[in-house]
């Protein structure tokens, strides 16, 4: 579990493929060459963060004759969208806890 969420951090931690992933699921499916023109950086560039972020699982690709297609897999967040559920859940109850405190204090 934790393996999962590592993976992600750590592959969305760069700003360059957090950036080609939100287009992604922003614009949907696209090639190479539509992600490397608003990239700003070169196309070799932006298919080694596109492998990176198919390895973690976050894009899939479909070739079509010699142009390669991306597309997001937001589904591969839920890891994410769990640990962020379950740190909210661990706060709130500190929160609780602290406000009790307080309120025993203020008697």
């Amino acid at each position: 579990m934790h393996h999962d969420h590592d993976i992600l951090f750590r592959t969305l931690a760069d700003p360059t493929r957090r950036g080609l992933f939100e287009r992604l699921c922003r614009d949907g499916e696209l090639t190479v060459r539509a992600l490397t023109e608003e990239a700003g950086i070169s196309q070799p560039a932006v298919s080694k963060h596109l492998g990176v972020l198919k390895l973690a699982g976050l894009v899939e690709d479909r070739q079509d004759g010699r142009q390669t297609h991306y597309s997001a897999r937001p589904g591969a967040l839920s890891p994410l969208a769990e640990w962020t559920k379950r740190m909210a859940g661990f706060w709130e109850n500190r929160f609780d806890d602290l406000e009790d405190v307080l309120k025993r204090m203020d008697q």
